[in-house]
């Protein structure tokens, strides 16, 4: 095959986990056509054939619907997990089970992006913080993602509800609280998706090479971080990660 359909969700995470997976395929002499779009629209792409790799699905629970009829998992990219940190580094709160007891110079509203409405829910749920007075405060994630940083610059103490890769992650400037409780759920795993068919399409050893493609969020946090905050292009900070200027060796 000399070309590829590649789909991926419209976030920077997507498209530079996009990018890093494109580099490989042009040392392969492949060339990608991108198709941006809704989940939704690009499963139902994925399913007809009209997209050859989706980019990237986080499973098992976030994305289980995309695993229709016929569609191949491959590869393992990284962990992606949803946690909760606190933006004060030196914060003497170091788990969630610590929260409910926190003194006043903690917001007692949880600002939430709101693609982790549900885990938000299910986390003040299950450490009881809507019975001593938290409450939760839904935005968009980008205007979450606003608030938060803008939380950093002035050392506000606020709990942040993050999933992780994100650019807040290479930038620093907060601790993560452990979940004894899980109340934020697992651990997940990035996988690429391949359409009905492909996989006795595609050449065996750029299959192999895309199936032993190791990223980690470690890699798109700082890949995200250089496209938001340095202007970088999803395939220049691909090249950068590639060229071990982005993180180090």
């Amino acid at each position: 095959m000399t070309t590829l359909t590649l789909a991926h969700p419209d976030s920077t995470v997507h498209e530079a986990t996009a990018a890093a997976i494109i580099r490989v395929l042009e040392a392969n002499d492949v060339e990608p056509e991108i198709v941006v779009g809704p989940k939704s629209a690009l499963s139902e792409m994925l399913k007809s054939g009209e997209v050859d790799l989706y980019i990237s699905a986080w499973l098992p629970d976030l994305d289980a619907d995309l695993l229709s009829d016929g569609v191949q998992p491959l590869g393992h990219l990284f962990n992606p997990s949803a946690c909760c940190c606190i933006s004060q580094e030196d914060s003497s709160i170091t788990s969630l089970a610590d929260v409910a007891q926190a003194g006043p110079q903690l917001s007692r509203v949880i600002t939430t992006p709101l693609s982790l409405k549900d885990q938000v829910e299910h986390m003040a749920a299950t450490y009881g913080l809507l019975d001593v007075g938290f409450s939760i405060n839904v935005l968009e994630d980008e205007a979450a993602l606003a608030f938060f940083s803008h939380a950093l610059s002035n050392n506000d103490c606020v709990l942040m509800p993050l999933m992780q890769p994100c650019f807040l992650f290479h930038q620093g400037g907060f601790r993560i609280l452990t979940d004894p409780k899980a109340g934020m759920g697992p651990e997940m795993d990035a996988r690429m998706l391949l359409r009905p068919g492909l996989s006795d399409e595609l050449d065996r050893d750029l299959q192999d090479e895309l199936d032993e493609l190791m990223l980690s969020t470690k890699v798109i946090n700082a890949m995200d971080f250089a496209m938001r905050t340095e202007g970088l292009t999803a395939d220049e900070a691909a090249e950068s990660w590639q060229r071990g200027k982005l993180l180090p060796r």
